[in-house]
């Protein structure tokens, strides 16, 4: 179903699906043994939204190559760059903290769990904003799971296409403290304008000494629909709801590090090719299929 100003979804269908799917490569790589990520919710939320093919694939009983051979490869290199972009996000927060960041905001929180993962410095204040549906399900999820903040944890049930910063404003948040902001796979899912206005928000509510972490997609300026389409058929035939032409924003816009690097951020882009050498893993070999094509890792600090 196309995208429109109003939709809407769950953890099962459109938007909603592809955090699942990022959490299935989240659960998948963790098992991994050289030990990049530990993202011990990742599974267990999986099953819970009970999409049948993520949780064979997170229980370890689908074998791609034996169901979809063409596909293989590049569900492993998938999961190997969740396991790349996992880690340059964790990174981040650890870092922002250790220079003394005490409030970090993650945006369309989705199934992310590092406010019960990350090794929170005492007294740090973690904000989850994203659909009202997907906070109560992923709160209700992890406390049946008897799972634990390591930080203050708020939520802020609420679509971003509203008035995000007021309902942040609401939950107790400081702008006149430095703040980590995280918008992870993100900015692919909105208009270039709401792209715009999402860091003119992010930039307004930000005392110096905030830190930024997000991602570029240069390809989304020639982006083309059947090559996405191709490249998510196998989990469409297997009854999967993601039709990635329909759900992306594509066209031209500025990266992250252009926008906010013009109102003072000091901006550092990584490609992730970089990134695979940097944590240890073989680079993939560039896929001439990607519809995505490489992507560009971007953080900052207002200074």
């Amino acid at each position: 179903m196309a995208r429109s100003d109003n939709d809407t979804w769950d953890l099962a269908s459109s938007v909603g699906a592809t955090a699942t799917m990022v959490a299935t490569g989240r659960a998948v790589a963790s098992r991994d043994p050289n030990g990049l990520i530990n993202d011990p919710y990742a599974a267990p939320l999986v099953r819970a939204v009970g999409i049948d093919v993520f949780t064979m694939l997170v229980d370890g009983k689908l074998d791609i190559d034996a169901v979809a051979p063409e596909a293989g490869a590049r569900v492993r290199a998938n999961i190997d760059e969740m396991a790349v972009r996992t880690k340059f996000f964790d990174d981040y927060f650890v870092a922002s903290t250790e220079h003394g960041v005490r409030q970090a905001v993650i945006l369309a929180s989705g199934l992310d769990s590092r406010a019960y993962r990350l090794p929170w410095p005492h007294g740090t204040v973690v904000y989850e904003i994203d659909q009202p549906d997907v906070i109560e399900f992923k709160t209700r999820t992890l406390a049946d799971l008897g799972a634990q903040p390591t930080a203050e944890r708020r939520t802020v049930s609420i679509d971003l296409r509203d008035d995000w910063p007021g309902a942040l404003r609401a939950a107790g948040f400081d702008p006149a403290a430095p703040t980590a902001w995280c918008a992870e796979g993100l900015l692919i899912y909105l208009p270039p304008e709401a792209q715009d206005r999402l860091f003119d928000n992010i930039h307004h509510l930000s005392a110096p000494g905030s830190t930024v972490a997000t991602e570029f997609v240069p390809a989304l300026k020639d982006f083309d629909p059947e090559k996405a389409r191709e490249a998510t058929e196998t989990f469409t035939r297997m009854g999967v709801d993601i039709d990635m032409p329909s759900l992306i924003y594509h066209g031209e816009r500025p990266s992250a590090a252009d926008y906010l690097g013009a109102k003072g951020w000091k901006m550092t882009s990584v490609a992730r090719a970089a990134l695979f050498t940097r944590y240890g893993l073989p680079v993939p070999g560039r896929d001439d299929d990607d519809p995505l094509g490489e992507i560009v890792y971007v953080s900052g600090t207002l200074r």
